[in-house]
């Protein structure tokens, strides 16, 4: 057989498994970011169930422990669960220690925002990359979280907020930024960071 003909046979040989490689990796990146949804769901609604919870139960002052105590904890659960990060971030933080964002979380917000203006609705919107950190890759995944009518007891304007909410507010948060929402507007996104060497799934 030929030079020519031995080159021709490696370079479809080669061809072919790229095109396989791309494919199992366009499905595990499908699967990835469907685990992403699903986490962030389960985020979202155990938070506004202990939420809603709370504040039938004692009332906005004592709701103020979820937020603080209780998201946390279920970020680091969900965290621990999966082998990812989970976390809520947000460019206005009420408590300057957690939910500070970085360079891909801030533009990934602002494209939330600039969508929205255009008529997108925050509830049918995500972002999704793959990302090369010092040779490590991560799949990350953003999902925005608007202001609903609840929220306002608590980040809305001084007008909305009844005083003893104000009163704790002061005293838990002295540099608190979260404040003078209005429904429907973007307050942050559940954050997840996925490293691509973590099975889908695995529970630590």
């Amino acid at each position: 057989m030929s030079i020519s003909k031995n080159f021709l046979i490696h370079q479809i040989i080669f061809v072919g498994l790229m095109l396989v490689t791309s494919a199992v990796l366009a499905d595990e990146l499908t699967e990835r970011e469907q685990a992403a949804d699903q986490v962030s769901e389960q985020f979202i609604k155990q938070l506004g169930g202990h939420l809603k919870k709370e504040m039938q139960a004692n009332g906005p002052v004592q709701a103020i422990t979820v937020c603080k105590e209780i998201a946390p904890q279920i970020a680091n659960q969900l965290s621990n669960e999966n082998g990812w990060s989970v976390t809520r971030v947000t460019t206005k933080p009420r408590n300057s220690l957690l939910g500070a964002t970085d360079m891909w979380e801030r533009k990934t917000l602002a494209e939330f925002e600039a969508a929205a203006a255009k008529g997108e609705k925050y509830s049918e919107m995500k972002k999704s990359v793959v990302v090369d950190e010092d040779g490590k890759f991560y799949l990350r995944y953003m999902k925005p979280l608007a202001i609903k009518p609840i929220c306002l007891t608590c980040h809305g304007s001084e007008e909305q907020i009844p005083a003893p909410v104000k009163s704790e507010l002061v005293k838990l948060y002295p540099f608190d930024q979260a404040k003078g929402y209005k429904v429907g507007e973007l307050r942050g996104a559940v954050s997840i960071k996925q490293p691509m060497d973590v099975p889908l799934y695995k529970k630590f």
